[in-house]
């Protein structure tokens, strides 16, 4: 599989994808029709609006699935995919809806390259357990893709040490998640991302990731660090005694 999963889509100060249009243009094939899955967002023709134009500088065409009768037909004729960011559970609850979950699973396993955004990465993990997002709608479960075999954190933060904040740290956070799930937790911070191609796990952008796993101190991982190893992760889910996968 080709994978370009970036934590976010916009850095502060920067345009729409700005900061990641050469990682883009190197994953991507060059004049390539990319469809691009809006349904992380509520207005699916402004998102699709705004991604044609950001990738346009690349001589990338974007149609969105949700211009024609059939999303999956769509996809069929392109020659990648990108899933913007927004609502984890609003995307998720719409892939499963079209169809498009299987479809993608699918064509991406068979070689079209993906490119995904906050919540386009957090759908490429086995299930979308570490999204940050609030369950604006209910999907039919929380399983996703499965394009990768971890869990990814985005838009990842650090504890602020003057910080007034009482509640969970973003740290705190998946730790509690990796009491009740043996499985680890790639968190990316703004400006990176993590590339996959011919079995191979790169770890890149401006910013340095973490590596979260459990009963293991939590790992730095500077840009260009190589994370192959976790390609041949077996996740455990409920380890607490309701369920294993």
């Amino acid at each position: 599989m080709r994978l370009l999963l970036l934590s976010s889509s916009t850095l502060h100060g920067q345009d729409y994808l700005a900061y990641a249009l050469p990682a883009i243009a190197a994953h991507v094939p060059a004049g390539a029709t990319v469809a691009f899955v809006p349904y992380a967002l509520a207005d699916h023709d402004a998102y699709t609006a705004t991604v044609s134009a950001a990738l346009a500088p690349l001589g990338l065409t974007v149609v969105g699935v949700h211009a024609g009768e059939d999303p999956r037909g769509v996809l069929d004729s392109a020659g990648a995919v990108f899933v913007g960011g927004g609502n984890t559970f609003r995307l998720l609850s719409a892939l499963q809806r079209t169809g498009l979950l299987v479809t993608l699973r699918d064509r991406v396993g068979s070689g079209m390259p993906y490119l995904g955004s906050s919540a386009g990465t957090n759908v490429a993990c086995p299930t979308i357990r570490t999204t940050n997002d609030m369950p604006i709608v209910e999907p039919d479960g929380f399983a996703a893709l499965g394009l990768v075999p971890f869990q990814i954190n985005a838009h990842y933060l650090d504890t602020d040490p003057d910080t007034t904040h009482m509640g969970e740290s973003r740290e705190e956070r998946l730790h509690q998640f990796l009491e009740e799930n043996d499985v680890p937790v790639l968190a990316l911070r703004e400006g990176a991302w993590l590339h996959v191609t011919d079995g191979v796990a790169t770890v890149a952008g401006s910013t340095a990731s973490r590596l979260l796993r459990r009963g293991r101190d939590v790992e730095e991982l500077a840009p260009g660090t190589d994370v192959s190893g976790l390609l041949e992760t077996s996740p455990h889910y409920d380890v607490g005694g309701r369920r294993s996968v």
